[in-house]
Protein backbone atom coordinates (compact mmCIF):
# COMPACT_ATOMS: atom_id res chain seq x y z
CA UNK A 1 0.00 0.00 0.00
CA UNK A 2 1.09 3.33 -0.38
CA UNK A 3 0.37 7.09 -2.39
CA UNK A 4 -0.54 9.99 -2.55
CA UNK A 5 -3.92 11.68 -2.30
CA UNK A 6 -4.90 15.08 -4.27
CA UNK A 7 -5.85 16.12 -1.11
CA UNK A 8 -2.84 17.77 1.00
CA UNK A 9 -2.90 17.18 4.29
CA UNK A 10 -0.39 18.08 6.97
CA UNK A 11 0.58 17.30 10.22
CA UNK A 12 0.22 20.39 12.70
CA UNK A 13 0.78 19.57 16.36
CA UNK A 14 2.38 17.10 18.62
CA UNK A 15 2.38 15.82 21.92
CA UNK A 16 4.84 13.60 23.89
CA UNK A 17 4.95 12.51 27.33
CA UNK A 18 8.19 12.51 28.85
CA UNK A 19 9.44 8.68 28.76
CA UNK A 20 10.79 6.82 31.44
CA UNK A 21 11.45 2.62 32.05
CA UNK A 22 8.68 3.25 34.85
CA UNK A 23 5.61 5.75 35.31
CA UNK A 24 3.76 4.63 38.72
CA UNK A 25 2.90 8.32 38.91
CA UNK A 26 0.19 7.55 36.28
CA UNK A 27 -1.93 5.09 35.02
CA UNK A 28 -2.05 4.01 31.45
CA UNK A 29 -4.66 6.44 30.70
CA UNK A 30 -3.90 9.64 32.91
CA UNK A 31 -0.55 8.46 30.73
CA UNK A 32 -2.01 8.84 27.18
CA UNK A 33 -3.89 12.08 28.24
CA UNK A 34 -0.31 13.61 29.06
CA UNK A 35 -0.10 13.52 25.43
CA UNK A 36 -3.08 14.67 24.40
CA UNK A 37 -3.10 17.40 26.32
CA UNK A 38 0.85 18.41 24.44
CA UNK A 39 -0.55 17.67 21.57
CA UNK A 40 -4.05 19.97 21.87
CA UNK A 41 -1.96 22.94 23.55
CA UNK A 42 0.87 22.80 20.50
CA UNK A 43 -2.49 22.84 18.38
CA UNK A 44 -4.07 25.77 20.41
CA UNK A 45 -6.73 23.10 19.96
CA UNK A 46 -9.76 21.59 21.85
CA UNK A 47 -11.30 18.00 21.53
CA UNK A 48 -14.07 19.88 19.51
CA UNK A 49 -12.16 20.56 16.66
CA UNK A 50 -11.51 16.43 16.19
CA UNK A 51 -13.72 15.05 14.15
CA UNK A 52 -11.95 11.53 14.84
CA UNK A 53 -9.27 9.46 16.92
CA UNK A 54 -7.35 6.86 15.83
CA UNK A 55 -5.03 4.88 19.05
CA UNK A 56 -3.13 2.01 19.06
CA UNK A 57 -0.52 -0.09 21.04
CA UNK A 58 0.62 -3.73 21.69
CA UNK A 59 -2.14 -4.93 23.85
CA UNK A 60 -1.22 -8.20 24.78
CA UNK A 61 2.19 -7.00 25.93
CA UNK A 62 -0.26 -5.39 28.41
CA UNK A 63 -2.18 -7.96 28.48
CA UNK A 64 -5.32 -5.64 28.14
CA UNK A 65 -7.42 -5.41 25.46
CA UNK A 66 -10.40 -3.07 23.61
CA UNK A 67 -7.58 -0.02 24.56
CA UNK A 68 -9.92 2.20 22.04
CA UNK A 69 -13.11 1.51 24.65
CA UNK A 70 -11.47 1.97 28.41
CA UNK A 71 -9.22 4.53 27.23
CA UNK A 72 -11.49 7.08 26.11
CA UNK A 73 -11.58 9.48 29.18
CA UNK A 74 -7.75 9.64 28.36
CA UNK A 75 -7.66 10.18 24.95
CA UNK A 76 -10.72 12.42 24.58
CA UNK A 77 -12.59 10.25 22.06
CA UNK A 78 -16.06 10.31 24.15
CA UNK A 79 -18.73 10.02 21.08
CA UNK A 80 -15.54 10.52 18.04
CA UNK A 81 -15.59 8.60 15.35
CA UNK A 82 -12.55 6.23 15.88
CA UNK A 83 -10.53 2.97 15.62
CA UNK A 84 -7.67 0.89 16.91
CA UNK A 85 -4.69 -0.29 15.28
CA UNK A 86 -2.30 -2.79 17.00
CA UNK A 87 0.45 -3.85 14.45
CA UNK A 88 3.44 -4.83 16.48
CA UNK A 89 6.54 -2.28 16.08
CA UNK A 90 5.48 -0.28 13.55
CA UNK A 91 2.01 0.21 15.68
CA UNK A 92 2.91 4.11 16.11
CA UNK A 93 3.26 4.29 12.23
CA UNK A 94 0.63 2.87 11.01
CA UNK A 95 -1.53 4.88 13.41
CA UNK A 96 0.15 7.90 11.10
CA UNK A 97 -0.43 6.43 8.37
CA UNK A 98 -3.92 5.94 9.33
CA UNK A 99 -4.64 9.33 10.50
CA UNK A 100 -3.05 10.67 7.12
CA UNK A 101 -5.38 8.70 4.91
CA UNK A 102 -8.52 9.54 7.03
CA UNK A 103 -8.19 12.99 5.77
CA UNK A 104 -6.58 12.52 2.55
CA UNK A 105 -9.65 10.44 1.49
CA UNK A 106 -12.03 13.44 2.73
CA UNK A 107 -13.36 11.16 5.21
CA UNK A 108 -12.63 13.51 8.41
CA UNK A 109 -10.77 17.35 8.08
CA UNK A 110 -9.17 17.01 11.25
CA UNK A 111 -7.93 13.45 12.84
CA UNK A 112 -5.77 12.70 16.15
CA UNK A 113 -3.69 9.47 16.60
CA UNK A 114 -2.49 8.40 19.73
CA UNK A 115 0.33 6.19 20.47
CA UNK A 116 1.28 4.19 23.58
CA UNK A 117 2.97 1.44 25.39
CA UNK A 118 3.40 0.71 30.00
CA UNK A 119 6.00 -2.03 29.55
CA UNK A 120 6.73 -1.78 33.05
CA UNK A 121 3.22 -3.28 33.54
CA UNK A 122 3.62 -5.43 31.23
CA UNK A 123 5.71 -8.32 29.78
CA UNK A 124 6.89 -7.51 26.32
CA UNK A 125 9.90 -10.45 25.73
CA UNK A 126 6.83 -13.44 26.97
CA UNK A 127 4.46 -11.22 24.16
CA UNK A 128 7.50 -11.90 21.55
CA UNK A 129 7.95 -15.54 22.29
CA UNK A 130 4.47 -16.44 22.36
CA UNK A 131 4.28 -15.15 18.84
CA UNK A 132 7.07 -17.76 17.72
CA UNK A 133 7.12 -20.57 15.88
CA UNK A 134 7.17 -23.37 18.82
CA UNK A 135 9.29 -26.07 16.65
CA UNK A 136 11.86 -23.48 15.27
CA UNK A 137 11.75 -19.94 16.19
CA UNK A 138 10.98 -20.32 20.18
CA UNK A 139 13.46 -22.34 20.94
CA UNK A 140 16.60 -20.11 19.12
CA UNK A 141 15.53 -16.49 18.02
CA UNK A 142 12.41 -15.91 20.38
CA UNK A 143 12.33 -11.90 20.76
CA UNK A 144 14.03 -9.07 18.83
CA UNK A 145 17.22 -9.84 20.29
CA UNK A 146 17.48 -13.23 18.72
CA UNK A 147 16.51 -12.45 15.40
CA UNK A 148 19.12 -9.44 15.44
CA UNK A 149 21.99 -11.25 16.72
CA UNK A 150 21.53 -13.92 13.69
CA UNK A 151 21.18 -10.99 11.46
CA UNK A 152 23.76 -8.85 12.39
CA UNK A 153 26.40 -11.74 12.44
CA UNK A 154 25.46 -12.48 8.80
CA UNK A 155 25.34 -8.61 8.26
CA UNK A 156 29.16 -8.51 9.70
CA UNK A 157 30.22 -11.86 7.69
CA UNK A 158 29.35 -10.69 4.33
CA UNK A 159 29.98 -6.50 4.29
CA UNK A 160 33.09 -7.01 7.12
CA UNK A 161 30.92 -4.46 9.08
CA UNK A 162 32.11 -4.23 11.99
CA UNK A 163 31.23 -4.08 15.89
CA UNK A 164 32.98 -0.58 16.14
CA UNK A 165 30.91 0.75 13.63
CA UNK A 166 27.82 -0.93 15.13
CA UNK A 167 28.80 1.03 18.79
CA UNK A 168 29.32 4.49 17.23
CA UNK A 169 25.19 4.31 16.40
CA UNK A 170 24.74 4.00 20.16
CA UNK A 171 27.05 6.41 20.83
CA UNK A 172 25.65 9.11 18.53
CA UNK A 173 22.08 8.38 18.90
CA UNK A 174 22.38 8.35 22.68
CA UNK A 175 24.36 11.51 22.84
CA UNK A 176 21.76 13.22 20.47
CA UNK A 177 19.22 12.34 23.26
CA UNK A 178 20.54 14.51 25.87
CA UNK A 179 19.13 17.77 23.34
CA UNK A 180 15.78 15.69 23.71
CA UNK A 181 13.18 16.81 26.99
CA UNK A 182 11.11 13.27 26.25
CA UNK A 183 14.12 11.14 25.59
CA UNK A 184 14.26 8.07 27.85
CA UNK A 185 18.19 7.05 27.99
CA UNK A 186 20.43 9.84 27.83
CA UNK A 187 24.24 8.92 27.91
CA UNK A 188 27.42 10.06 27.16
CA UNK A 189 29.23 6.86 25.81
CA UNK A 190 32.26 5.94 24.10
CA UNK A 191 32.69 3.39 21.40
CA UNK A 192 34.81 1.11 24.25
CA UNK A 193 32.23 1.25 26.66
CA UNK A 194 29.57 -0.05 24.28
CA UNK A 195 31.90 -3.16 22.96
CA UNK A 196 32.26 -3.79 26.93
CA UNK A 197 28.96 -4.24 27.66
CA UNK A 198 27.27 -6.77 28.84
CA UNK A 199 27.38 -9.59 25.76
CA UNK A 200 23.22 -10.55 25.07
CA UNK A 201 23.54 -12.89 21.75
CA UNK A 202 26.85 -12.63 20.11
CA UNK A 203 27.72 -9.58 18.13
CA UNK A 204 24.21 -7.72 20.35
CA UNK A 205 25.25 -6.10 22.76
CA UNK A 206 23.60 -4.51 25.74
CA UNK A 207 24.19 -1.01 24.97
CA UNK A 208 23.37 -1.98 21.41
CA UNK A 209 19.71 -2.45 21.81
CA UNK A 210 16.86 0.09 22.68
CA UNK A 211 15.49 0.31 25.64
CA UNK A 212 12.02 -1.01 27.01
CA UNK A 213 9.86 2.81 27.56
CA UNK A 214 7.20 4.04 29.00
CA UNK A 215 4.92 6.85 27.19
CA UNK A 216 2.73 7.85 24.59
CA UNK A 217 2.77 10.29 22.01
CA UNK A 218 -0.10 11.89 20.16
CA UNK A 219 -0.45 14.09 16.46
CA UNK A 220 -2.90 16.02 14.94
CA UNK A 221 -3.75 15.55 11.09
CA UNK A 222 -5.54 18.11 9.01
CA UNK A 223 -6.67 19.48 5.64
CA UNK A 224 -4.69 22.04 3.45
CA UNK A 225 -7.78 24.50 4.42
CA UNK A 226 -7.25 23.68 8.24
CA UNK A 227 -3.79 23.50 8.53
CA UNK A 228 -3.61 26.93 7.00
CA UNK A 229 -5.94 28.25 9.38
CA UNK A 230 -4.09 26.69 12.64
CA UNK A 231 -0.30 26.30 12.01
CA UNK A 232 2.30 28.70 10.80
CA UNK A 233 4.66 26.05 9.29
CA UNK A 234 2.82 22.88 9.26
CA UNK A 235 4.63 19.38 8.18
CA UNK A 236 3.00 18.77 5.25
CA UNK A 237 3.03 14.68 4.06
CA UNK A 238 4.28 14.17 0.53
CA UNK A 239 4.16 10.16 0.61
CA UNK A 240 3.01 7.48 2.73
CA UNK A 241 3.95 4.00 1.79
CA UNK A 242 3.81 0.62 3.62
CA UNK A 243 5.44 -2.92 2.96
CA UNK A 244 4.53 -6.33 4.59
CA UNK A 245 6.78 -9.52 4.73
CA UNK A 246 6.39 -12.92 6.38
CA UNK A 247 9.88 -13.87 6.85
CA UNK A 248 11.15 -17.16 8.84
CA UNK A 249 13.33 -17.01 11.90
CA UNK A 250 16.11 -18.39 9.54
CA UNK A 251 16.29 -16.07 7.08
CA UNK A 252 19.40 -14.15 8.23
CA UNK A 253 18.58 -11.47 5.35
CA UNK A 254 16.15 -9.73 7.79
CA UNK A 255 18.19 -7.02 9.02
CA UNK A 256 20.78 -6.25 6.89
CA UNK A 257 18.33 -6.81 3.08
CA UNK A 258 15.72 -5.29 4.59
CA UNK A 259 13.44 -6.01 1.61
CA UNK A 260 10.38 -4.22 3.14
CA UNK A 261 12.40 -0.67 3.89
CA UNK A 262 13.59 -1.15 0.29
CA UNK A 263 10.69 -0.88 -1.14
CA UNK A 264 9.12 1.24 0.80
CA UNK A 265 11.74 3.95 0.18
CA UNK A 266 11.93 3.03 -3.38
CA UNK A 267 7.65 3.93 -3.90
CA UNK A 268 7.99 7.19 -1.28
CA UNK A 269 10.93 8.61 -3.61
CA UNK A 270 9.24 7.95 -6.54
CA UNK A 271 5.48 9.72 -5.12
CA UNK A 272 7.96 12.84 -4.12
CA UNK A 273 10.48 13.26 -6.06
CA UNK A 274 13.31 12.30 -4.18
CA UNK A 275 16.22 11.48 -6.49
CA UNK A 276 19.59 11.48 -4.23
CA UNK A 277 18.00 10.71 -0.77
CA UNK A 278 21.15 11.46 1.21
CA UNK A 279 21.47 14.74 -0.27
CA UNK A 280 17.76 15.52 -0.71
CA UNK A 281 16.46 15.28 2.66
CA UNK A 282 17.48 17.13 5.65
CA UNK A 283 16.81 14.80 8.84
CA UNK A 284 15.74 11.42 8.67
CA UNK A 285 14.26 9.66 11.65
CA UNK A 286 15.40 6.08 11.20
CA UNK A 287 13.46 3.08 13.16
CA UNK A 288 16.77 1.55 14.56
CA UNK A 289 15.49 -1.17 17.31
CA UNK A 290 19.67 -1.95 17.70
CA UNK A 291 22.78 -0.56 16.57
CA UNK A 292 23.46 -2.62 13.26
CA UNK A 293 20.20 -2.37 12.29
CA UNK A 294 20.36 1.54 11.99
CA UNK A 295 23.74 0.83 9.73
CA UNK A 296 21.97 -1.96 7.52
CA UNK A 297 18.80 0.37 6.84
CA UNK A 298 20.85 3.04 5.86
CA UNK A 299 21.56 1.11 2.96
CA UNK A 300 17.86 0.33 2.58
CA UNK A 301 16.48 3.14 2.68
CA UNK A 302 19.06 4.17 -0.27
CA UNK A 303 21.41 6.86 2.04
CA UNK A 304 24.60 4.36 0.87
CA UNK A 305 25.10 1.34 -1.24
CA UNK A 306 24.52 -2.36 -0.09
CA UNK A 307 27.40 -3.23 2.63
CA UNK A 308 28.47 0.72 2.83
CA UNK A 309 26.65 1.34 6.16
CA UNK A 310 29.65 1.29 8.10
CA UNK A 311 31.29 3.76 5.98
CA UNK A 312 28.93 6.18 6.23
CA UNK A 313 28.68 6.05 9.79
CA UNK A 314 32.68 6.42 9.47
CA UNK A 315 32.21 9.74 7.80
CA UNK A 316 30.42 11.41 10.15
CA UNK A 317 27.83 12.17 7.49
CA UNK A 318 24.86 10.90 9.75
CA UNK A 319 25.96 12.89 12.85
CA UNK A 320 23.84 16.26 13.76
CA UNK A 321 26.78 18.55 11.73
CA UNK A 322 26.76 15.61 9.01
CA UNK A 323 25.04 16.15 5.52
CA UNK A 324 21.71 14.00 6.94
CA UNK A 325 21.42 13.95 10.53
CA UNK A 326 19.86 10.58 11.67
CA UNK A 327 17.59 10.17 14.84
CA UNK A 328 18.38 13.87 16.09
CA UNK A 329 16.01 13.09 18.81
CA UNK A 330 17.79 9.90 20.10
CA UNK A 331 15.96 7.35 18.04
CA UNK A 332 14.71 4.12 19.42
CA UNK A 333 18.08 3.39 21.12
CA UNK A 334 16.81 6.20 23.14
CA UNK A 335 13.53 5.86 24.08
CA UNK A 336 10.77 2.77 22.94
CA UNK A 337 7.35 2.94 24.34
CA UNK A 338 6.51 0.53 21.48
CA UNK A 339 3.32 1.43 20.24
CA UNK A 340 4.08 4.92 20.17
CA UNK A 341 8.22 4.22 18.58
CA UNK A 342 7.33 4.41 15.33
CA UNK A 343 4.72 7.06 15.71
CA UNK A 344 7.60 9.60 17.58
CA UNK A 345 9.74 9.48 14.78
CA UNK A 346 6.94 10.60 12.52
CA UNK A 347 6.32 12.98 15.42
CA UNK A 348 10.07 14.10 15.44
CA UNK A 349 10.35 14.27 11.89
CA UNK A 350 7.60 16.84 11.66
CA UNK A 351 8.73 18.67 14.59
CA UNK A 352 11.69 19.04 12.78
CA UNK A 353 10.22 20.50 9.67
CA UNK A 354 7.70 22.61 12.33
CA UNK A 355 11.43 24.47 13.56
CA UNK A 356 9.83 23.23 16.96
CA UNK A 357 13.28 21.13 18.02
CA UNK A 358 14.95 23.47 20.18
CA UNK A 359 18.38 21.75 21.09
CA UNK A 360 17.98 19.12 18.87
CA UNK A 361 16.74 21.46 15.82
CA UNK A 362 18.55 21.15 12.93
CA UNK A 363 18.54 24.33 10.86
CA UNK A 364 16.57 25.06 7.54
CA UNK A 365 14.91 21.58 7.35
CA UNK A 366 12.66 21.72 4.35
CA UNK A 367 12.61 17.96 4.28
CA UNK A 368 12.60 14.72 6.55
CA UNK A 369 11.94 11.09 6.26
CA UNK A 370 10.71 8.83 8.99
CA UNK A 371 10.38 5.41 9.38
CA UNK A 372 8.59 2.29 11.34
CA UNK A 373 9.31 -1.23 11.65
CA UNK A 374 7.94 -4.59 13.41
CA UNK A 375 5.02 -6.88 12.94
CA UNK A 376 6.16 -9.57 10.71
CA UNK A 377 9.36 -7.33 9.45
CA UNK A 378 7.00 -4.58 7.77
CA UNK A 379 8.03 -0.97 7.59
CA UNK A 380 6.70 1.80 7.13
CA UNK A 381 7.54 5.01 5.29
CA UNK A 382 6.47 8.87 5.32
CA UNK A 383 8.20 11.56 3.78
CA UNK A 384 7.43 15.22 5.10
CA UNK A 385 7.85 18.80 3.14
CA UNK A 386 7.61 22.47 4.40
CA UNK A 387 5.97 23.00 1.38
CA UNK A 388 2.51 20.74 0.14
Amino acid sequence: MGGRSKRNVAIVATGQTDHRSKRPDVNIVEMINEAVRRCLADARMTMDQIDAVIIGNMEHFEGIFFTEMWSVDGAGSFLKHGMKITTGGTTGSSLAQAGYYHVASGLFDTVMTIGWEKQSEGETTAGLIFQADPLWERATMSGAIGSFAGSATAYMHKYGITEEQAAKVAVKNRGNAFNNPHAHLKMNLTVEQVLNSKMLAYPIKMLDMCPTSDGACAMIFTSEEKARKTCANPAWVLAAVTRHDQPFGGDLEMVMNLRTLRSATEEAYRIAGIQEPLRDFDVAELYEPCTFAELSWYEAAGFCGRGEGGKLMDSGATQMNGVLPVNPSGGVLSTNCIGATAMIRVAEAAIQIMGKGGKRQVPNVKRAIATGFGGSWWSDVMILSKTP
